[in-house]
């Protein structure tokens, strides 16, 4: 893991978590706050969304807050009988992509799936710290550029 770094202290860092699989994603928003705060930046906002799919919209809440550099979206998108969970995942991924894009802040993905059982999900829990550390990593790297 990378150590503190004093010029995180500064970045604010929002989480947005579905509660879809809450017994999962309980355990990602965990993590996300646990590497928020090893890396020094601040926690700022977190909001619950009922599934994955209403991400984005709360990811573009936060982000239009001037006291938030950066998302976190928070999920796990577990295989099902049909191809749903594909769909979810790639309308969801897409519009934070586009928020990114859109706002000029970073938004961490943080959402593991499609095509995963819930024991690989289980098991991908740490890339809520990953997204984290992502998203911390492009607020340093925008600030450098500006």
């Amino acid at each position: 893991m990378a150590p503190k770094s004093a010029g995180n202290e500064g970045v604010r860092i929002a989480l947005a978590v579905s509660e879809f699989n809450f017994d999962i994603t309980l355990m990602m928003l965990e993590r996300a706050k646990e590497e928020v705060a090893f890396l020094g930046a601040r926690l700022g906002p977190v909001v619950r969304t009922p599934g994955v799919f209403d991400l984005p919209l709360a990811a573009k809440a936060l982000l239009a807050r001037s006291d938030v550099d950066a998302v976190v979206a928070l999920g796990a998108v577990i295989e099902g009988e049909t191809e749903h969970d594909t769909v979810i995942m790639q309308q969801a991924s897409r519009k934070l992509a586009d928020l990114a894009v859109d706002t000029g802040k970073p938004v961490g993905l943080g959402i593991s799936g499609p095509g995963e059982t819930r024991l690989q999900a289980q098991d991908r829990i740490e890339n809520a710290a990953n997204a984290v550390r992502a998203a911390v990593k492009m607020v340093g790297r925008l600030r450098e550029l500006a």
